[in-house]
């Protein structure tokens, strides 16, 4: 781990952040390639109707745009919550370098917490995998999003919203 580790989580932190405050799972990512941010994503699921939105595929997207090859070979992805099965997939067909992560995801997690896709042997890539990069800051994010939408359904439950 690095000091650009944390400068480049903290950016994924914030756009974690910005899909939290417009209510989405607040997930983020940056994707990084000689120092540069070259891509970002946060998850907007809910905003598009679309189960594949993803805060890395929207990364990843947003990446190979930028640099016009869909293999971003030598990238980095720092992401604020561990990948889940799609992105996994995503993540080696990219060839990302390697990942970082901030939080662990104890039920859908692809990099070894409930499955280990992106570790896997079988498959022709396998990236670099970091966890734990801030990841305090990256489990409050999730926790206080959380908390605050069991919060919004007690008040709603006492009559508070009618």
């Amino acid at each position: 781990m690095t000091t650009n580790d944390d400068f480049f989580m903290s950016m994924a932190l914030k756009l974690a952040e910005e899909a939290g405050n417009n209510g989405e799972i607040p997930i983020g990512a940056v994707i990084v390639l000689d120092g540069k941010i070259i891509g970002d994503g946060k998850n907007s699921n809910r905003e598009e109707n679309n189960p594949t939105r993803h805060a890395e595929i929207n990364a990843i997207e947003s990446a190979v745009r930028a640099i016009g090859n869909e293999r971003l070979i030598n990238a980095e992805l720092f992401v604020t919550k561990e990948p889940c099965a799609m992105c996994a997939g995503a993540i080696i067909h990219s060839r990302i370098k390697r990942v970082i992560i901030s939080a662990k995801d104890i039920k859908y997690g692809a990099c070894g917490t409930v499955f280990d896709i992106l570790g896997n042997k079988k498959f022709n890539h396998i990236p670099e995998i970091v966890f734990g990069v801030m990841e305090k800051e990256g489990n409050e994010i999730i926790k206080n999003f959380f908390k605050k939408i069991r919060n919004s359904k007690k008040k709603d439950t006492l009559g508070v919203f009618e």
